[in-house]
Formats: C-alpha cells, structure tokens, sequence
C-alpha cells in the first residue's frame, strides 16, 4: 500500500487524517465547505498506514452524518473512469467501508450505491461484503447475476469464480445465490462452492516444509532454502529444531549460531534465546556485532522474546548501547522491567522520539512501559506522541499511558477521545473524562445509544453514567 502524505496536526485535515476527536470537534465549527473537502480528501486518499489495523471508516461516517452531507462526490470517485485503471481495493475500499456504517444508519442513498457499485465497479467484492451486513435478501438476490456475469462461463471463469466464492470475507450473498430459484445461478455457484472446498483440500494433502524424522542439519538447510528464495523461515524452522533436536546436537546448534549460513544462524540464535541457553546472550551480542542485516534482526528479535531474570539484568547493561540491541534492551525494560527502570525507560522513549520522530515502530511498546511504570516525566514527551503520531493505534496507547502519568488528562485529551475514531480509545475516554464539560455528558449519552458504538464502549459509557447519576 502507498505510504501517504499526512498534513500538519495543527490543520483540520491533519486532525481528520489522523482520527482525532479534535477533527471532528473542529470540523463542526469550521465553514461547512471547507470541513467537507478535508473530509473528502480522507475518504477518496486513504491515510492510514495500515488499514488492517487503524480504524477510520465508522469515523469518518458519522461525520458524514454530522455535517448531513450528500453522497455526490463519493459517487464520482467511485465511478471515476480511474476505477476501470486502477483496481487497488485501497482507492476505493475506505469510501466502501464509510458507505457501509452509513448503510447501518439507515441512508438509503448509501445502501443504493453500494449496490451500483457491486455490480458495476472494479471493487465489487468489498462493496458485497459491505452488503452482506446490512442488505436485505432481496437486494442480495438482485446482485446475483450482475456479479456472476464478471465470469466468463467457460474453465477459466469458473476457476475464478471458485476463487472469488472461497476467499470471500462475508459468506451470505454466496450461500443465497447457492439456493437461487433460478437454477442456472444456483448449479453454477453450487459448483464454484464445491470446487473451492476441494483445492482447499487438495492444499492441506500436500503440505511443504519439515517431515518427521529431519536432522537439525536438515532444518537449517530448510531455514536456507527459504533465504534464497526470499522467504523467513527461521521462525518456523526454530519451532521444528525444538521438536528434533536432543542434548546431543548444543555443539552443532551453537556452530550454527557463530558461523552458519544465514538461514541456519538465523534459526540457532531464535532456539537457543527460545530454550534460555545460558550461550544464547553472548551469541545475540555477537550476531549484532559481526552479522548481516537479517542476521542482527534475528537476534534482536529472539532476545526481546526472552522472559529470563538473567536476560532482564542484560538489558540493563545493554540500554544505553546506540545500535538495535540498545533499543530492544529499552523495550525490553518497558515490558519487564520495575520501577528501579524508569530513568532507562524514560530515556529510551526520548531518544525514539528524537532520533526517529512520533511515528517509529519502537514507540508502541515504549509508550507502553510508560504507563506501566507509571512514569509521571514522561507525559510530556507522551503529549507530543499524542499530538503529532500519524498512527491512530499508537496515539490509543499514548492516551492510555496518560492517563495514569497525567493528572491533565482528565479535563484535556480525554474529553477530545470520546470522538476519536479507536474504539479502544473512545473507552479509555469513557472511563476518564471529566463530566463537569457539558459536551463530555451529553457525547456518553450519544454514544450509549448509538447502535454502530462497539460493545466495550458502550459498557463503559453506561457504567461511567451509572456511576455519575449515583453520586449525584
């Protein structure tokens, strides 16, 4: 997926690209013009980083609803003749996905796109997905032939049909067409159902990869292989060296950790770290020093992996090391270590944010530690995560940890949380924010009885409500 470009945080689109609930706040009181085009630019240019993870859709759907917006320009990006050109399922699936919690709301002028779109344009899976759970059966039926028509009736077409109806997200459309009236739909997706079922079947006959009875020699040059070819397979070689290697094979094993190819030192190093190999700390060490990329990625991942007192006390040594075996040993130290800690934590989570900026992967469990420690200097460090991250995860995980370090947060970021587009981060907000803001009582009753609201949310918010009415 492509790598976007993210406005300033100080901007409306900024905060509307990033998910925060100050985007929505700001959005309600700017010109309704220029809060639909920023709203606009986030639909039709995807900006999250990784859409499997970041939540945006319900988000930027119910500020469709708060601005009672139309649906004309999300109708003309769908059948923009570059639909045809460009068929990513990126281009078009966040706009799908908003039409979809639009659908939830009863907009039935979204419910007719969606149903356009899934007969007509280059992402019609997803927007079928998106109908599966919220059409009725006839509207389901009706699309029935228009789809199938997308596959030629001859070996070719069916084969992809087949394809098409095993790996499709929602089942129900597939399943309704299976016992159309019209038996010309029906025999032919009846068919595709079964042909999926039997490669499935012909994929788990013929399993690749380690056999009963491998040698740890063999498991490396599997490991090997795998480097060659492109694929890591050091993970699930290590699993298989656990299941065939016996007290005779450590000399061979800690060889292969020094001086093995690349696949086999790879795998030493993850078993040994694995087994708590009292060699397995100064083999890390000296794979970080002397190894190659994948090598030192390895071994810094294999000893973050480690539970041992004796690994901890390494990571103490190892934290103000300026190389990736110092960032781990800080991570390491946010997950495991104890109060005694903080400083290292602390300084780990600064030196992040100034060597690689608010977004760098190393953040996530850093940010975490934080909290966990509850280490009370690093919520201003914490703020600016919160500000500028472009990850709405991350930003979760730093209103998480501020909670516990910032006796702030109450009365600031929380009350901005409850329109965040996290659920996670909206139950945090729940469970924080001061009720003594007008907008903070009556967001808890809107969110309460809004039914697209996540279960987790809404216990939060109606118990903060219990809460509240019982102590007045």
């Amino acid at each position: 997926m492509f790598d976007p470009v993210i406005a300033p945080s100080g901007t409306l689109l900024g905060l509307l690209q990033r998910g925060r609930g100050d985007g929505t706040l700001h959005a309600l009181t700017a010109p309704r013009a220029e809060a639909l085009a920023a709203l606009d630019h986030c639909v039709f240019h995807d900006p999250r980083r990784d859409w499997q993870v970041e939540n945006r859709s319900l988000y930027y759907a119910r500020l469709h609803l708060d601005l009672n917006s139309e649906l004309d320009a999300v109708e003309a990006h769908l059948f923009d003749p570059e639909d045809a050109l460009d068929t990513d399922e990126s281009r078009t699936g966040l706009a799908l996905a908003v039409l979809g919690h639009l659908a939830s709301y009863g907009r039935r002028d979204a419910l007719e796109l969606l149903r356009r779109y899934a007969a007509h344009g280059s992402n019609w899976a997803w927007a079928l997905d998106e109908l599966a759970l919220r059409d009725d059966d006839a509207g389901l039926r009706a699309l029935a032939a228009p789809v199938l028509a997308r596959f030629p009736a001859d070996p070719e077409g069916d084969a992809e049909l087949a394809v098409a109806v095993r790996d499709a997200f929602e089942p129900r459309p597939w399943r309704l067409w299976a016992e159309d009236p019209r038996a010309a739909i029906a025999t032919r997706v009846r068919a595709a159902q079964e042909a999926g079922c039997f490669d499935r079947w012909q994929r788990q006959m013929r399993p690749s990869g380690p056999r009963p009875g491998w040698s740890v020699g063999a498991v490396f040059e599997w490991a090997q292989q795998g480097v060659e070819r492109g694929a890591v397979l050091h993970v699930p070689a290590a699993r298989c060296l656990a299941a065939v290697a016996g007290p005779e094979d450590r000399p061979e094993i800690l060889r292969a950790a020094r001086t093995g190819t690349e696949g086999a030192r790879c795998t030493a190093l993850r078993y040994l770290a694995d087994s708590n190999d009292p060699d397995a700390l100064a083999l890390v060490e000296a794979a970080v020093a002397d190894g190659s990329t994948p090598v030192v990625e390895a071994a810094v991942d294999a000893f973050e992996r480690m539970r041992s007192v004796a690994a901890v006390d390494r990571a103490r040594r190892w934290a103000q090391r300026p190389d990736a075996l110092g960032a781990a040993a800080g991570r390491m130290l946010a997950c495991r270590g104890g109060a005694q800690d903080s400083d290292l934590v602390l300084g780990a989570l600064r030196e992040a944010v100034r060597g690689d900026g608010p977004d760098a992967p190393t953040l996530w469990t850093l940010v975490d530690g934080a909290g966990r420690l509850g280490i009370a200097c690093a919520a201003p460090v914490l703020r600016h995560i919160y500000r500028e991250t472009a990850s709405s995860h991350l930003r979760g995980r730093a209103a998480r940890a501020l909670a516990v370090t910032d006796p702030s947060f109450a009365t600031g970021f929380a009350v901005e949380c409850l329109w965040d587009c996290e659920e996670t981060t909206r139950e945090i907000a729940a469970r924080h924010a001061e009720t003594g803001d007008a907008r903070v009582v009556e967001r808890l009753r809107r969110l309460a009885a809004d039914p697209a609201e996540e279960d987790e949310v809404q216990t939060a918010v109606r118990s903060r409500i219990a809460s509240e009415g019982s102590g007045s």
